[in-house]
Protein backbone atom coordinates (compact mmCIF):
# COMPACT_ATOMS: atom_id res chain seq x y z
CA UNK A 1 0.00 0.00 0.00
CA UNK A 2 1.43 3.35 -1.00
CA UNK A 3 1.64 6.41 1.19
CA UNK A 4 -0.99 8.10 -1.00
CA UNK A 5 -3.37 5.17 -0.50
CA UNK A 6 -2.89 5.35 3.25
CA UNK A 7 -3.57 9.08 3.22
CA UNK A 8 -6.76 8.54 1.18
CA UNK A 9 -8.03 5.93 3.64
CA UNK A 10 -7.26 8.14 6.62
CA UNK A 11 -9.15 10.98 4.99
CA UNK A 12 -12.19 8.71 4.58
CA UNK A 13 -11.95 7.56 8.19
CA UNK A 14 -12.86 11.06 9.36
CA UNK A 15 -16.40 10.51 8.04
CA UNK A 16 -16.85 7.10 9.67
CA UNK A 17 -19.14 6.65 12.69
CA UNK A 18 -17.42 6.97 16.06
CA UNK A 19 -17.66 3.24 16.81
CA UNK A 20 -15.87 2.37 13.56
CA UNK A 21 -13.13 4.94 14.23
CA UNK A 22 -12.63 3.49 17.73
CA UNK A 23 -12.37 -0.02 16.29
CA UNK A 24 -9.74 1.15 13.82
CA UNK A 25 -7.84 2.96 16.57
CA UNK A 26 -7.79 -0.20 18.69
CA UNK A 27 -6.41 -2.23 15.82
CA UNK A 28 -3.79 0.43 15.11
CA UNK A 29 -2.74 0.48 18.79
CA UNK A 30 -2.32 -3.30 18.76
CA UNK A 31 -0.14 -3.12 15.66
CA UNK A 32 1.93 -0.30 17.15
CA UNK A 33 2.37 -2.25 20.39
CA UNK A 34 3.55 -5.29 18.43
CA UNK A 35 6.02 -3.12 16.53
CA UNK A 36 7.58 -1.42 19.54
CA UNK A 37 6.88 -3.91 22.33
CA UNK A 38 4.74 -1.53 24.41
CA UNK A 39 1.04 -2.13 24.91
CA UNK A 40 -1.25 0.77 25.79
CA UNK A 41 -4.36 -0.47 27.55
CA UNK A 42 -7.75 0.78 26.50
CA UNK A 43 -10.13 2.64 28.78
CA UNK A 44 -12.29 -0.49 28.90
CA UNK A 45 -9.33 -2.63 30.00
CA UNK A 46 -8.32 -0.04 32.59
CA UNK A 47 -11.86 -0.11 34.03
CA UNK A 48 -11.82 -3.92 34.18
CA UNK A 49 -8.49 -3.88 36.02
CA UNK A 50 -9.75 -1.31 38.52
CA UNK A 51 -12.88 -3.38 39.19
CA UNK A 52 -10.78 -6.48 39.72
CA UNK A 53 -8.52 -4.64 42.16
CA UNK A 54 -11.54 -3.50 44.16
CA UNK A 55 -12.98 -7.02 44.37
CA UNK A 56 -12.83 -8.57 47.83
CA UNK A 57 -10.11 -11.10 48.54
CA UNK A 58 -10.39 -14.00 50.93
CA UNK A 59 -8.65 -13.56 54.27
CA UNK A 60 -6.05 -16.09 55.42
CA UNK A 61 -8.61 -17.50 57.88
CA UNK A 62 -11.17 -17.94 55.08
CA UNK A 63 -8.62 -19.71 52.89
CA UNK A 64 -7.60 -21.96 55.76
CA UNK A 65 -11.24 -22.80 56.52
CA UNK A 66 -11.86 -23.54 52.83
CA UNK A 67 -9.06 -26.11 52.69
CA UNK A 68 -9.89 -27.53 56.11
CA UNK A 69 -13.52 -28.11 55.04
CA UNK A 70 -12.17 -30.17 52.15
CA UNK A 71 -9.84 -32.24 54.31
CA UNK A 72 -6.71 -30.48 53.18
CA UNK A 73 -4.57 -28.65 55.67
Amino acid sequence: MTKDQVEAILENVRSWPRQDREELAEAALEIQARRNGVYAITAEERTAIMRAQEAPFATEDEVEAFWKARGIG
